[in-house]
């Protein structure tokens, strides 16, 4: 996801500055319609025109460019438009009625882009107009250089809650909040066919993943190589891994011994999405179980069953990637 690209970007100009080369920073803080790259994206260039990072697939890096050498010359920060017409679109690289918003800024305290590059979870506020920013870990401040403001604090903190980076306006002033969070987590219950198949394009989109089967002849290091692997009951281990609101948890066992205990923990935690195996009959079954163990229809209903978007797959391999594919849209609130 969008996290793990801004760290490698980040990353490597921490590494230039070090080799005292001179970079600007580009970030996408704001996309309307159509834009190929979502808010947060970076692209850093050096006085020799060298780049790493994205901000529009390569549409208009040409022109952010030009733009970042200039902010290296001057040390002026910039705020750049394109897009809004569909006849612009074309020139521009975004497909119709798109609109990208960039702020380009050079670096200037290479220990505070030590900082964006090494502390996690972190919360980067920049105001568009002079560049000055406040990076928040939880809710202590790393560095601020921003007037306190009430009405800014709120906004902040609901952007927090929301979890997502966007653009802010405050008594006139422009803010981008930047959220840089650890990855998000996916809970595997089952050490089955259709996990390997999950843990694989689960770790390729970026989540952290964790598989959960008490019978050592499931979760073996030989079935699933370079992944966290917890041979506790379900309930035990769920428990212990505190899932929160940037966890999913997902069983795959088909066995209600098994599978219950860990439904019955994610209910009561802020998993962002919950997903389990099994035909429409068998979620019945479950549904009247976890209803004779206290469990009310509200919670029940948070359980996606039968799991995966309906894609008609059929291959462990295919509904892996139909449950990815759900997964992904609860996070993004995408209705399917």
């Amino acid at each position: 996801m969008a996290n793990m690209e801004s760290e490698n970007v980040i990353s490597t100009a921490v590494n230039w500055i070090s080799q005292g080369k001179k970079v600007a920073l580009a970030t996408v803080v704001g996309t309307w319609g159509s834009s190929p790259r979502p808010a947060g994206s970076h692209l850093i260039v050096d006085s020799k025109s060298n780049f790493v990072g994205s901000v529009s697939g390569g549409c208009i890096e040409g022109a952010v460019i030009t733009e970042a050498l200039e902010t290296i010359s001057d040390g002026q920060v910039r705020v750049l438009e394109f897009g809004v017409t569909n006849e612009q679109a074309w020139d521009v690289g975004l497909a119709c009625g798109g609109n990208i918003r960039l702020f380009v800024e050079s670096i200037t305290k290479p220990k505070e882009l030590e900082l964006i590059a090494d502390t996690r979870p972190l919360t980067v506020v920049t105001e568009l107009s002079s560049g000055k920013k406040r990076l928040l870990n939880a809710n202590d401040s790393l560095t601020d250089d921003l007037q306190n403001s009430d009405a800014l604090d709120k906004s902040i903190q609901e952007v927090v809650r929301n979890d997502i980076s966007r653009l802010i306006s405050v008594k006139g002033n422009e803010y981008f909040v930047e959220l840089l969070n650890l990855p998000l987590r996916m809970i595997i219950v089952g050490a089955v066919h259709i996990s390997q198949a999950l843990v694989g394009i689960a770790k390729s989109a970026g989540f952290e993943v964790s598989v959960i089967d008490p019978r050592g002849s499931f979760a073996t290091k030989t079935r699933f190589p370079d992944v966290t692997l917890i041979d506790e009951w379900p309930d035990d281990a769920v428990k212990t891994l505190k899932p929160d609101n940037r966890t999913a948890l997902v069983t795959l066992t088909h066995d209600p011994k098994l599978d219950d205990p860990a439904l019955e923990a994610a209910l009561v935690s802020d998993c962002f999405y919950i997903g389990s195996l099994g035909s429409k009959k068998t979620h019945s079954a479950r549904v009247e179980r976890l209803l004779s163990n206290g469990f009310t229809d509200k919670q029940i209903n948070r359980i996606h069953a039968p799991i995966g978007l309906d894609i008609g797959a059929k291959s462990p391999s295919e509904i892996a990637v139909s449950i990815l594919a759900e997964v992904i849209s609860a996070k993004y609130n995408k209705v399917l």
